[in-house]
């Protein structure tokens, strides 16, 4: 095998690991709202407690993410994949000896802190691995597109257990199964190293330091507006349609899967899409025809919504992955794992704030039709800041220097050779 060969055979390798890096959190992190009604009935709690184990490992997430993102830039992608992954491995095997509620939500919790960890690394490889920012957005959807995957697999199988008789603690023994393997290919696998020297180590202030970065919380606040609005359908969603016996009445009870698997195939279309597209149009596009879908369901109540509503995943499956891996591109790459770190903190950020807010708004106003509303009001800031970013192109010229300046400038080690894009 030639140098070149192997070097691109390198990356791929590198790419699949990802891809299953993000399907095996996927699982356990989409299959709360799946595990939280046997929660409820095996301790006996409130909907308030047994929320915790959304809240946990959200937690977990975000603390990670802001204060251990630079990680991936002091100790390498390799070392701060395997810590997180190790991390999230044991505290999933873990469950497996549990039993209490309490014990349960500190290991989510420290089960979060993994995920942020090893999600920061994972999210600054994909910077080392792609070849421009255009290459970038494209494999940050398909990424995404392998957690959707994920979130579909997982509630399934939590299904699939309790149907069985068999507990829901299963899911996160698979997960740590599936973590080994993880953590086995991750240090097998050569991974990329600068060829161009880092003139300052990273620490945790960088992340503190983004927080006064215009560009940082541009995408900060797009990532958190879109959060905002896919909560409001797989939240919210099941709450609104409850009780429902209108037209399509039994739609209306796979609402929410309709909406992950549209979601999940609408982010592979975005990777094509974005080959062809500029990403300032496809943001464009893709957030107003979600927000009009929002507007359509709620104008048109629970008959119109059963539609609508999911309808609006394949549009929403875009935006994620594309703000996300753009905000990261605007940044060098010797400090990607800190902005990786900040866009993850504050898109957990969005997934605890939002829920509740829509929550209170239905309860305050005594019906969970406003709570679909204020998603769409979500929906409607998003693209309106998208359509502005369209017109006008605030970050073309960062853009611009980071194609120049860092793409195409990696070598692999253990004897790859420098790729060109």
């Amino acid at each position: 095998m030639s140098e070149q060969d192997n070097s691109k055979a390198s990356t791929v390798v590198l790419k699949l690991l990802i891809f299953l890096m993000f399907a095996t959190f996927a699982m356990t992190t989409d299959s709360v709202g799946t595990i939280i009604p046997e929660v409820i009935r095996e301790y006996r709690l409130g909907m308030t407690a047994a929320g915790s184990f959304h809240y946990a490992s959200m937690s977990g997430i975000g603390l990670a993410a802001i204060l251990l993102g630079f990680l991936a830039d002091r100790i390498g992608r390799k070392a701060t994949i395997l810590l997180g992954l190790g991390l999230f491995c044991a505290t999933s095997a873990l469950f497996a000896v549990g039993n209490s509620f309490g014990m349960f939500v500190a290991l989510l919790f420290v089960s979060g802190l993994g995920i942020g960890i090893f999600k920061s690394g994972a999210l600054a490889l994909i910077g080392d691995v792609s070849s421009s920012t255009r290459d970038h957005a494209s494999n940050m959807n398909l990424v995404e597109g392998f957690f959707g995957v994920g979130a579909i697999v997982g509630p399934a199988l939590v299904t699939v257990l309790l149907t069985s008789g068999t507990s829901w603690k299963w899911l996160y023994l698979i997960a740590a199964a599936l973590c080994v393997l993880l953590i086995v290919g991750s240090a097998l696998a050569p991974f990329p190293r600068k060829s161009k020297p880092v003139e300052k180590l990273a620490d945790p202030r960088d992340a503190i330091r983004m927080l006064r970065d215009p560009y940082a919380m541009f995408f900060a606040v797009l990532l958190m507006l879109y959060v905002a609005a896919e909560a409001a359908i797989y939240v919210w969603a099941p709450t609104y349609f409850a009780g429902y016996h209108g037209p399509n009445a039994a739609l209306a009870a796979f609402v929410v899967s309709i909406f992950f698997i549209l979601r999940a195939a609408g982010r592979f279309f975005g990777a094509w899409l974005l080959s062809r597209l500029n990403w300032t149009w496809v943001l464009a596009i893709c957030s107003t025809a979600m927000a009009l879908l929002f507007w359509i369901g709620v104008a048109g109540g629970r008959p119109v919504a059963v539609f609508a509503l999911p309808a609006t995943g394949l549009f929403m499956s875009v935006l994620y992955p594309t703000i996300n891996s753009t905000g990261i591109s605007c940044f060098d790459k010797s400090r990607h794992g800190s902005i990786s770190g900040v866009l993850l903190f504050f898109t957990a950020i969005g997934a605890v704030v939002a829920p509740l807010a829509m929550g209170a708004t239905g309860d305050v106003m005594g019906n969970s039709d406003y709570s679909m509303a204020l998603g769409g009001a979500f929906a409607t800031l998003l693209a309106a800041l998208c359509l502005w970013n369209l017109v006008r192109q605030p970050v073309a010229a960062k853009l611009a220097a980071r194609n120049s300046q860092d793409y195409g400038v990696t070598t692999l080690a253990e004897g790859a050779v420098r790729s060109t894009s």
